[in-house]
């Protein structure tokens, strides 16, 4: 006798083959021609297995996005505070210059009308990777490599907001690779003694 399907394994199958379809239709057609029926044609399941698991289009499409991106812009340390944001807006710039650019933008995009997305997309996308920032940027201040006169989710926002300002305008992959650059500059104004800096003590 046949044994049954175990009912957790089709659903991990139909999961994951609505995650790959929201990806790849994103990618091939663009975010804002991706539909529910085309996600659930593609994936092989009725659209009640999506609102099952979804609310909507773009919460579909934010999983999808946070599997591909998992520790890929995880902030590395390795004592040098200039080595470490060159190596973290480096892989920032490079996914957001790949497909998953492309499902990131029409995330945003969508979220900026529905406030449950939005809220996700802080929560699980923007939070998160801020606040890994944030700690490795105390870790520099008490190391003397930053100024301390500043909050660090101050800096974090003065680092990121070129990488996000070139993203989300469309700049071109060579004007987006040019923001490593403009991060560099940003931290020299930012180092201990550098002119204009407030004196210590």
């Amino acid at each position: 006798m046949t044994p049954e399907p175990n009912a957790d394994r089709r659903s991990e199958r139909a999961r994951r083959a609505i995650l790959d379809a929201v990806h790849d239709l994103a990618v091939r057609k663009g975010y804002a021609k991706v539909t529910i029926e085309a996600i659930a044609a593609q994936a092989g399941v009725g659209k009640p297995t999506i609102y099952r698991w979804w609310p909507s289009k773009g919460a579909v499409a934010l999983d999808a996005l946070n599997e591909r991106i998992g520790a890929t812009t995880d902030f590395p340390d390795t004592g040098d505070i200039a080595a470490d944001l060159a190596t973290q807006i480096t892989a920032v710039t490079g996914m957001f210059a790949s497909d998953i650019g492309r499902l990131y933008r029409g995330i945003i995009a969508e979220a900026q009308g529905d406030e449950r997305l939005r809220l996700a997309v802080r929560e699980t996308i923007v939070e998160p990777r801020a606040r890994q920032c944030a700690e490795r940027l105390d870790r520099a201040v008490a190391a003397g490599q930053v100024r301390s006169d500043l909050p660090t989710r101050t800096l974090v926002d003065l680092f990121y907001g070129p990488v996000y300002y070139r993203f989300l305008l469309g700049f071109s992959d060579a004007e987006m690779q040019q923001v490593p650059g403009l991060v560099r500059h940003i931290l020299a104004g930012l180092t201990p003694g550098a002119p204009g800096a407030p004196a210590v003590g």
